[in-house]
């Protein structure tokens, strides 16, 4: 039996027996993170779910596995695993892995057969919230690990990272990684697995990451509702200042942000990337479209970029504004919306930030109270190029387990951890990777993991690691 064969027959295996019943346990446990739980220790969901992924990893038959939780004051826990270097791999050259399991609150819209907290084994896929963003990631690292020294193949130093702040931002990590950075040293590749796939048919690697700028717009015209009819004409509506600040911020016909500060030069290598991946994968294809909704622009590369070299506003959640079984004839007091503002990946989200604010709150109409509160950002990212043996690795890897060459796209998600680690280790190697394809809905109502897309990239891992080991 070849090592390709011994690495996919131990994975396929492992995930069979044991993960896939791990990952239902896990998505029972309502662990969301902790800006929409604020709770969170008293609850107790997070520490049981850090019991039940650092149980399952500290009793991987890996050679020198250490296993353990670190917790800061106030802060959320950290898994830390390290394995030392195996069949030869240097032990002084170390590769980071990385994922997070804190995970999105319920969001409503789940099938009448589906719950977030319900997992549901439907076809190939395992439905509920957290199991592809992203609770598979700490079982399919250590299992890569597992399989490649089942296989013979060698790896240099390993240490894995799962997080709990994630969905939050990564408020946590850089408390973490200072108080560990003797121990992560400089790592010269490092494996993320909290991204996406266009498809299921290979493995895809992130090659950009959008930043982010998300903040609270509060409007206030009235110490307290009155009668609208008394009002209305006289009492300008909350609302409708709320419209008029958000022009200044976005033109509503197109959808395009006005601000220069938010808006960058694309790269001309991402460009040409860009129109190959959308011409023969249209991202539109992705989408859950009501009736006859169409997207923004026909053009397949003006979506892609749009996704993810183009600065755009979503309005998150809404406060002020009561629901419709129980509004009455009132003109409201204020009005509040949740501002999240995807930035390019190269954007500065510090003079993004001060932009939208000071964009936001200057001059208000009609001298009403107008705030931005808890203003955050988050850096965005742009991989280096990849080294000619890394290339060559995820081609080998992905055409090994799924047939086909790897590919790469630029993903109009944030992940703060990686601009932060592009910064501390420019010279590291980056694969940013994962499983969230078409339909996976993370964040949204009946999210799921595609499970044999999981075990072909838990593979790819293995090959991966061997790879740097000896390249």
């Amino acid at each position: 039996m070849t090592a390709n064969e011994q690495v996919a027959q131990h994975v396929q295996r492992v995930w069979s027996d044991e993960i896939i019943p791990q990952l239902c346990d896990y998505i029972a446990i309502p662990c969301v993170s902790a800006d929409y739980d604020p709770g969170w220790k008293a609850h107790g969901h997070m520490d049981r779910a850090v019991e039940q992924i650092r149980a399952w990893c500290a009793a991987r038959p890996i050679a020198g596995l250490t296993v353990e939780v670190l917790e800061l004051e106030g802060r959320s826990p950290l898994i830390v695993a390290e394995v030392p270097a195996f069949g030869g791999g240097a032990s002084d050259d170390t590769v980071m892995l990385y994922g997070h399991f804190d995970k999105q609150p319920e969001m409503v819209g789940w099938r009448d057969d589906l719950g977030p907290w319900t997992p549901v084994i439907e076809g190939e896929r395992l439905y509920g919230r957290g199991g592809a963003d992203d609770g598979y990631a700490a079982f399919a690292s250590l299992l890569a690990i597992e399989a490649a020294q089942a296989a013979g193949l060698a790896h240099t130093r390993l240490i894995v990272l799962i997080e709990g702040s994630e969905e939050s931002g990564s408020p946590d990590l850089p408390a973490y990684i200072e108080a560990l950075k003797a121990r992560i040293g400089s790592p010269t590749l490092v494996l993320c697995l909290d991204s996406g796939c266009i498809d299921h048919e290979r493995l895809w690697v992130t090659t950009s990451l959008r930043g982010l700028v998300s903040g609270v717009l509060r409007v206030e015209v009235l110490t307290e509702g009155v009668h609208s009819g008394e009002a209305s004409g006289v009492v300008p509506s909350s609302f409708r200042i709320a419209r008029q600040l958000l022009e200044r911020l976005e033109d509503s016909a197109t959808g395009k942000l006005l601000l220069p500060e938010l808006h960058v030069e694309v790269p001309a290598d991402r460009l040409a990337q860009t129109a190959a991946t959308a011409t023969e994968f249209p991202i539109e294809d992705h989408f859950p479209w009501a009736g006859g909704t169409r997207p923004m622009s026909d053009d397949s590369t003006s979506q892609l970029l749009g996704r993810t070299w183009s600065p755009a506003l979503s309005v998150t959640g809404v406060d002020g504004i009561p629901p419709l079984g129980s509004a009455g004839n009132v003109l409201r007091p204020h009005t509040s919306l949740l501002l999240s503002l995807r930035l390019p990946p190269t954007c500065d989200p510090r003079a993004a930030l001060a932009a939208v604010a000071q964009c936001l709150t200057a001059d208000p109409p009609y001298g009403a109270t107008v705030q931005f509160l808890d203003g955050q950002y988050g850096p965005g990212w742009n991989a280096p190029s990849f080294a000619p043996w890394l290339q060559q690795a995820l081609d080998q890897a992905s055409e090994a387990t799924f047939g086909n060459a790897s590919m790469a796209f630029g993903e109009g998600g944030s992940i703060p951890f990686m601009g932060m680690l592009g910064s501390m280790f420019p010279a590291a190697q980056f694969v940013i990777t994962g499983v969230l394809g078409p339909g996976s809905n993370a964040h949204g109502p009946n999210e799921f993991l595609q499970i044999p897309t999981a075990v072909k990239l838990t593979e790819c891992l293995a090959h991966v690691l061997h790879a740097h080991a000896t390249r």
